[in-house]
């Protein structure tokens, strides 16, 4: 997992965790080559995202949220201050004061949010946590400034120019999307359809939980959460590539990330979640 140095010893003390988890694919699919016109990009900035205690985050809204809605920050499930969600654990609308250090374009903090509760959080399938803030988001950007990241509802595609935005770091990566992974597998962890991204993400620990965000839409994708540091085959921070035949695949040096398309639909009036509503896949207690 990406976490950064500190707290990834301690989890390596722990539980034989290291920094940062990751992902794999069978029939891969990867970016090809196109005489399309190249999409017009605009630039990223860290406008939005936020510095948790131990990893990356951002203030997000979907498609359907109101501006008086209460904001809602995405990290990953691996960076709850309580520790590693188990494998099958789902953990939803948990109490939670948590704090988060909101960011500007230039990565200048510019205010502390607080939580009053853990929506959900998962290592499931996906790794991905959701925290609810005490403040709307038309309160944010009164106060501060700053607009909300909409989550996209639909899968990105393979090629797609992304940046990935952490605030822990106050540092942007810029890659594409170079295809979809169909199992990843990290220690005890399972996370399906992962993104997979080109070589230039180098993602360092700290950077889990940073929004993936299309240059072209400005839209979050995916979040960041982990790569293979040293070459193993799927053990902690050496995530490896299963395809559909059960093929394993190791990639030293390459960074994954965890969609996101799937969240909109679970949440629903007042951004309050709803794992029973139409559409929502995403794993549930």
């Amino acid at each position: 997992m990406r976490k950064p140095l500190v707290a990834a010893l301690i989890a390596l003390a722990i539980a034989g965790a290291g920094a940062a988890p990751a992902s794999a694919n069978a029939a891969e699919t990867k970016a090809a080559d196109t005489k399309a016109a190249a999409p017009t990009l605009q630039a990223v900035t860290l406008a939005g995202t936020v510095a948790l205690s131990n990893c990356s985050g951002s203030v997000v809204r979907f498609p359907n949220s109101l501006d008086t809605d209460p904001a809602l920050v995405l990290s990953n499930g691996h960076c709850l201050t309580s520790g590693f969600p188990e494998p099958g654990e789902v953990i939803t609308n948990q109490s939670s004061t948590r704090t988060f250090g909101l960011l500007n374009s230039s990565g200048t903090r510019v205010a502390t949010l607080r939580a009053s509760k853990l929506a959900y959080a998962t290592m499931t399938d996906t790794d991905v946590s959701i925290y609810q803030l005490t403040s709307s988001y038309a309160t944010i950007r009164n106060s501060y400034g700053i607009s909300a990241l909409t989550v996209q509802d639909t899968h990105p595609a393979a090629g797609t120019a992304i940046t990935v935005a952490s605030g822990y770091w106050k540092r942007l990566y810029n890659c594409n999307i170079d295809g979809f992974v169909y199992r990843i597998k990290e220690g005890d962890w399972t996370w399906k359809d992962s993104v997979r991204y080109t070589s230039a993400c180098q993602t360092i620990g700290g950077t889990s939980g940073s929004p993936v965000v299309d240059q072209a839409t400005g839209k979050v994708v995916a979040v960041n959460n982990t790569g293979n540091e040293d070459g193993q085959s799927c053990t902690v921070n050496n995530p490896c590539e299963v395809d559909t035949a059960g093929n394993v695949t190791v990639r030293k040096g390459i960074n994954y990330a965890q969609q996101t398309y799937l969240i909109p639909a679970c949440f629903t009036t007042g951004n309050q979640l709803n794992l029973n509503a139409a559409g929502c896949a995403l794993p549930k207690p």
